[in-house]
């Protein structure tokens, strides 16, 4: 049995492909402007590398907010039940998953068979979102790998209370001026933006275990804020961006069987 998922975000793409309830091929790319378009040259070069046709591929099941773009996906599930899936595969343990990405940050409740059972999101504001990390680093002049870094050795606890992305550059820079230290500056960032997910997260219920997943899961600096909010630990999986594209792939081989 071989499926595919394709995980179509706002920014990113990912693409899994399973055979036999392995994963045996996997890629991403930025969605760009034409995300159909982006989605289908994509998934001819993840099909090259696991030495597959399209025609080998029993079921393509699409999702992300803008995975009902792609036209030759059988099936599309929405993001909440992708990412439930996809870390009960991985982690059949967790009962709560935190998605955090470009564009947005949700908090889903998962049943032991890897259902929803619940699930919130953030307000529509990129002050929850990788976006707005990545916009707090250009202000800080380092990236966002290095923010990351000098955040975890901060030992301060600086409010930030921008509640977007012009408001939050604007604060950044005062702290700036103040000679408040990067590491200070990087570790207030990401707990402001930690504590607006574990709201979230709060509404269905922080239950153990715990999962992130998304593409701020990358971001140890944020984890790491993530995990003094919630006073909980926080299993990471490997690739989390992909979890989304597992359990789309996931999906793909429950509607065959």
């Amino acid at each position: 049995m071989i499926s595919a998922g394709i995980d179509v975000g706002g920014k990113n793409l990912h693409i899994v492909i399973m055979k036999d309830g392995k994963v045996v091929a996997k890629g991403a790319g930025p969605t760009g402007i034409q995300k159909a378009q982006a989605a289908e040259k994509l998934y001819d070069e993840v099909l090259a590398k696991a030495g597959l046709k399209r025609g080998d591929v029993e079921r393509v099941v699409a999702t992300g907010s803008a995975g009902k773009r792609v036209a030759f996906a059988g099936g599309y599930i929405p993001d909440a039940a992708a990412d439930a899936r996809g870390i009960n595969k991985l982690f059949p343990s967790v009962r709560t998953v935190i998605d955090v990405g470009a564009e947005e940050g949700r908090a889903i409740k998962v049943s032991p068979e890897g259902k929803v059972e619940d699930f919130a999101l953030n307000e529509k504001c990129a002050a929850g979102t990788g976006t707005f990390t990545e916009a707090m680093a250009r202000a800080l002049e380092i990236t966002v790998e290095e923010m990351a870094k000098i955040s975890m050795t901060s030992t301060k606890s600086i409010p930030m209370n921008a509640q977007c992305a012009v408001f939050g550059e604007s604060e950044v820079v005062s702290l700036i001026h103040q000679k408040t230290q990067k590491p200070d500056i990087a570790r207030a960032v990401h707990d402001a933006i930690a504590g607006r997910v574990a709201s979230v997260a709060r509404i269905v219920g922080l239950e153990k275990d715990v999962a992130m997943v998304g593409g701020m899961a990358n971001n140890a600096g944020f984890v790491d804020s993530l995990k003094r909010d919630t006073g909980m630990d926080i299993k990471v999986p490997e690739d989390p961006d992909y979890v989304g594209a597992l359990g789309a792939a996931v999906a793909g081989v429950t509607a065959v069987e």
